[in-house]
């Protein structure tokens, strides 16, 4: 179904509107984002400026060797864990990633890691949250 959205988009330049819980789709399709809650529109623009809306915060996922570890650093804090890998949460206008990388891998056996935006789900939820409160 993603391919023919694409195609269709690309082939014909016809606009399709999406209406969908699937952020999986969004992501994969969507430039232009559209939120409505509670009748009213809350964002109109792209997946950046809908991150950026809420939250700059980037993720480390970080896969340690030694299970009994416990991740400590000032600039980042742990959001989840699941046996020996770490969600960290950081903002990267107060430590680069770079850094950041640089300074877990010299305290602690890593064994993989990569760096992500945090998933579009939890930043509409915070969203509607923060429109909630």
């Amino acid at each position: 179904m993603r391919d023919f959205v694409r195609k269709v988009n690309r082939e014909y330049g016809t606009s399709v509107i999406l209406t969908t819980h699937d952020m999986d789709d969004i992501e994969a399709l969507c430039s232009r984002v559209m939120l409505i809650g509670e009748g009213r529109l809350l964002l109109d623009g792209t997946l950046d400026e809908l991150r950026a809306s809420v939250t700059s915060d980037r993720w480390l996922i970080v896969d340690i060797m030694d299970e009994n570890v416990e991740i400590n650093d000032p600039e980042a804090s742990v959001i989840r864990r699941e046996g020996s890998q770490f969600h960290l949460s950081f903002d990267p206008a107060k430590v680069s990633p770079a850094d950041l990388i640089c300074r877990i891998a010299a305290k602690y056996p890593v064994r993989d890691l990569f760096v992500e935006n945090p998933p579009i789900e939890n930043i509409i939820a915070r969203l509607y949250k923060q429109v909630k409160s």
